[in-house]
């Protein structure tokens, strides 16, 4: 087996877009630090508003981080769990956040269509794989999701899934029809341009060193240049700037891992009949897609490290032959990690931290959906004056208790992966 150095993301660009970095001291009605899903909705949401004089910063490339390395999947919903959201808000409070989620995924749907962006948008759906034997915790979210969130899942017997997909791993499952998922790095490319298009500046290779206030606005120090704004929007998710003590404090950057396969060709089809992407039922769970080019797309697990591509193709690996067996012995061509921002409460933290200052992070490996959601939350209430971000007012900004959080963090994943094997091991042995 054989590991590319880049990711495949990168790697399958058509054309890698380039922006130039900041040289020069400039003004602003507001300047968004992080070319991430967050930063770039927020920029283009503020944009599609008419509102001129926007900056965008990134330290790096576009996408560099969780959002143009992540598994692709789009569809509605936070980390936390719609339970806990139910009893943490009550019925109406929880099912307008979930709905700001659902018509987040139409809002990117349209702007493929209006834009033009040509990202691999397979409109198949998603399904989520019973683990275990035991239907009761698939046919328990699908009641939930229909009787609180208004939302249907189709349930899949074992009979149906495994004509779609051909493993022995999995029993019953729920189809969700209105998943789909792309190619995240040129879908964040595509809505970066037509930002530009649309007149914000975009700059890469300009890390936001030091955020000052001036006057009644804002000063942001790069390496070349500087911008002065009335309004900031910080939008850095697993990759910290150092710009705010307590922002930074309050998110966990967590390492998840995916890998490539080569094309598989007629191999594929021996795995899968359907063109949907699928994730199983496990707290620790794989999550994997078919992709264009007749590559099988595999993620999972979670670390509070990096590991090299080598160790992420070893670890993975394995989980794949866990669930398809005859895809011994084919080659893995890339492998990366990257990092997710997590907070204590599972929850993002969007909203209002200081008199024009904004934040935006926190998405926990389920941001897909939630960052145009949290973008355009803030683009309105900067753009017009609207109040609907402070629906998340109740998950706050709060210390994630660094170090000491990410070693429990790391503890509890370890748990809920024995909880995982011990109820699977169970239910073999009853058998």
């Amino acid at each position: 087996m054989s590991i590319l150095a880049d990711h495949y993301y990168r790697a399958s660009l058509d054309a890698d877009r380039a922006w130039p970095a900041l040289e020069e001291s400039t003004r602003a009605r507001v300047c968004v630090i992080g070319g991430g899903f967050a930063g770039l909705n927020t920029a283009l949401g503020l944009a599609e508003r008419g509102v001129g004089e926007v900056v965008l910063l990134e330290a790096q490339r576009v996408g560099y981080g969780a959002s143009g390395r992540n598994g692709g999947f789009v569809f509605g919903g936070f980390s936390r769990g719609e339970d806990a959201l139910l009893r943490e808000l009550g019925p109406q409070r929880a099912r307008a956040l979930y709905q700001g989620t659902l018509d987040a995924v139409e809002l990117i749907r349209a702007r493929i269509r209006r834009y033009g962006i040509d990202c691999d948008a397979t409109e198949a759906g998603a399904i989520w794989a019973n683990w275990f034997a035991d239907p009761e915790v698939l046919r328990a979210r699908q009641r939930l999701l229909a009787e609180h969130f208004g939302v249907e899942w189709q349930w899949w017997p074992r009979e149906r899934l495994r004509e779609r997909v051909r493993s022995a791993r999995y029993n019953d499952a729920l189809f969700e029809p209105q998943a789909f998922h792309f190619h995240p790095l040129k879908y964040a490319q595509g809505i970066a341009a037509q930002a530009q298009a649309l007149g914000v500046r975009v700059h890469e290779g300009s890390p936001a060193l030091a955020l000052e206030r001036d006057g009644e606005g804002w000063q942001v120090r790069s390496e070349r240049g500087e911008v002065r704004a009335e309004q900031v929007v910080l939008a850095c998710g697993g990759y910290l700037a150092g710009l705010r003590r307590e922002v930074d404090a309050a998110v966990m950057p967590i390492a998840t891992y995916v890998m490539v396969t080569q094309p598989l060709g007629e191999l594929l089809d021996g795995a899968l009949q359907t063109r949907a992407a699928i994730y199983d039922s496990r707290f620790a769970f794989d999550y994997y897609r078919p992709l264009r080019d007749g590559r099988l797309l595999w993620g999972g697990r979670i670390s509070v490290r990096d590991r090299s591509p080598r160790q992420v193709q070893r670890v993975l690996y394995r989980d794949l032959l866990r669930v398809f067996p005859q895809l011994a012995g084919v080659r893995i061509d890339y492998a990366w990690s990257g990092l997710m921002s997590y907070a204590r409460h599972q929850m993002p933290q969007v909203g209002r931290i200081g008199e024009g200052l904004w934040l935006a992070q926190a998405f926990g490996g389920h941001g897909v959906a939630p960052t145009t959601f949290a973008g355009e939350r803030l683009a309105a209430a900067i753009a017009e004056g609207d109040e609907r971000w402070r629906e998340l007012s109740g998950y706050g900004v709060v210390s994630a208790f660094k170090p000491a959080g990410l070693v429990a963090a790391q503890a509890s994943y370890a748990w809920a992966q024995f909880k995982d094997w011990f109820k699977d091991k169970s239910e073999r042995r009853d058998r």
